[in-house]
């Protein structure tokens, strides 16, 4: 069993060894590939969009952070961009917005991309539909314990939860502002697929998921309304959704022409627009062709 792990995990771990040491790959011409890593939501836009970032930028492109695997997260992402130097370009991505104060401590430059709605979900056997944030809030704090306290079954409430990047605003906190304020007794996961498999275990389990997660075909959550809003881009845009994160692209203050031009296709380019659709996400730059000169 431990060779069949380590079988598996192999290149993904060669691959992380290698970025960790900045080791600049090269694509067929000797150009050196651009290398982007991150938070995984953020991950899964730039990974959609892979083929049209090469396409303009002229440059192969390797990306990591697909389930934030082996260590990747919104502070990978930071990592990665301040190791850009000429022979070895890189950007990060993050699902956090960052402060003001880590910004400029750590000299970075952010490119804000979309906000993406946080999903609350609920195993499929659960028959409620729909909650209204105060009740969201509410259950995750622990003052509801029973889901027939808010029209469900005589059943005690499993609470899962990934309060990842405590220290950044944002994120989980537009449910909660600070992970204190949670209930004491609950499932506490690493990783979005964590997640999906905690929720799909319990029939009495509530949890919160990015809306670019893409669920297993053998999923057994269900996606609630809140406050009888389902979590949309127009519902972000006109706040009648409340929970949401902000995914943006990190660099170090001397970003390569090249890694401008993946990034700024990702922020305006027609491509995105179709992913922002499939996924619910709300755009945060004006498409190419409207944007000021």
């Amino acid at each position: 069993m431990k060779r069949v792990v380590s079988l598996l995990f192999a290149p993904w771990l060669g691959a992380w060894v290698s970025l960790m040491l900045g080791a600049g790959a090269a694509s067929a011409d000797n150009t050196p590939v651009v290398t982007g890593a991150g938070a995984h939501f953020a991950w899964v836009v730039f990974e959609s969009l892979k083929p049209d970032l090469e396409r303009v930028s002229g440059r192969s492109i390797e990306l990591y952070g697909r389930n934030s695997t082996l260590g990747m997260g919104c502070n990978a992402g930071i990592k990665t961009a301040l190791q850009n130097r000429p022979d070895h370009e890189t950007f990060g991505f993050v699902c956090c917005p960052l402060s003001d104060r880590e910004v400029e401590s750590k000299q970075l430059r952010v490119y804000p991309i979309a906000l993406e709605p946080i999903l609350v979900v609920v195993n499929r056997d659960n028959p409620v539909s729909g909650l209204s944030a105060d009740q969201v809030r509410g259950i995750m704090r622990g003052d509801i314990v029973n889901w027939k306290e808010v029209g469900g079954r005589d059943e005690p409430i499993v609470l899962v939860t990934r309060l990842h990047c405590k220290k950044r605003p944002g994120h989980w906190k537009t449910i909660l502002r600070d992970a204190k304020e949670f209930r004491q007794q609950r499932l506490n996961v690493s990783s979005a697929a964590d997640m999906e498999q905690r929720v799909s275990d319990f029939r009495g389990a509530i949890g919160h998921i990015g809306s670019t997660w893409n669920f297993s075909p053998d999923s057994r959550l269900k996606v609630l309304r809140i406050d009888g809003h389902e979590p949309t881009a127009e519902n972000l845009q006109n706040r009648r959704y409340p929970f949401f994160r902000n995914l943006s692209a990190v660099t170090d203050r001397h970003p390569s022409d090249d890694v401008l031009t993946i990034i700024r296709e990702v922020q305006t380019g027609p491509a995105f627009r179709r992913i922002a659709s499939r996924y619910n996400l709300l755009p945060l730059n004006p498409p190419a062709d409207q944007a000021s000169p």
